[in-house]
């Protein structure tokens, strides 16, 4: 799923949810509420998203392509 895609690659790049939080304008729990998949999450603030973490928004659509971003940050 997108918000998982999204959290793994956070993760690999080690930015904070905090951070994240922050960056999109909204609290801590509003960006849990994305990353647990309860909010959905628009266009919009995905392509937010995909800048704040410097990857392009079709890489949250593709697991083999998640997997190849999460394998070169590690």
């Amino acid at each position: 799923m997108v918000y998982e895609n999204v959290e793994r690659i956070r993760k690999s790049k080690g930015v904070t949810k905090t951070h994240m939080a922050k960056k999109l304008g909204m609290t801590l729990q509003g960006y849990r509420h994305i990353t647990s998949g309860s909010t959905r999450l628009d266009v919009e603030r995905l392509k937010v998203i995909a800048d704040i973490l410097n990857v392009e928004v079709g890489i949250f659509f593709d697991n083999k392509l998640t997997e190849s971003v999460i394998n070169k940050s590690a």
